[in-house]
């Protein structure tokens, strides 16, 4: 019986060094992100005007977006403006970069597109998920309600029968 005591007690510190393990490399694994996130953040001035208004145009847009939930057409007309800011940002991300000195104090505008994919395709991507779920629903609603009609139907026609 002291054998299985010590292999089980044998057993419980491996598991317990294994998960301090785990912890310890996720800590680490995430920290590096989490600073060159901060670092992104603090990077940015988010008191210039378009920065604003950029923010103020994704609030409009949510809002717009969850006044009109039951309105599935103009839902998927924004779905599609969303989806092609994302496709054209590529293009925005160039035109932004060379005219950068007209609207901001520095350039965000690099190469690869980080800050526009961040700020721009990011946030759209996330109201298109919105308005995906949104449609998702609505089609879920609608089919009880088609099941539903034709329950009822089938009924009718049972007793027109009997």
């Amino acid at each position: 019986m002291e054998e299985v005591r010590s292999a089980m007690e044998d057993h419980m510190n491996q598991m317990a060094d294994l998960v301090q393990k785990l912890s310890d490399e996720l800590r680490s694994g995430f920290a590096p992100a989490y600073d060159r996130f901060i670092g992104f953040f603090h990077a940015i001035n988010w008191k210039e005007p378009w920065l604003m208004g950029l923010l103020g145009f994704y609030v409009l847009l949510l809002l717009t977006i969850i006044f009109s939930r039951r309105h599935v057409n103009f839902q998927m007309c924004l779905f599609l403006l969303a989806l092609s800011g994302v496709y054209l940002a590529e293009r925005l991300n160039q035109f932004l970069g060379a005219n950068w000195e007209s609207f901001a104090t520095q350039n965000y505008f690099d190469p690869h597109g980080i800050f526009l994919s961040v700020l721009w395709s990011g946030p759209l991507l996330v109201i298109a998920m919105l308005i995906l779920i949104n449609t998702l629903f609505s089609l879920c609603h609608l089919i009880v309600r088609w099941k539903r009609a034709e329950l009822r139907h089938r009924a009718r026609l049972e007793k027109k029968d009997n």
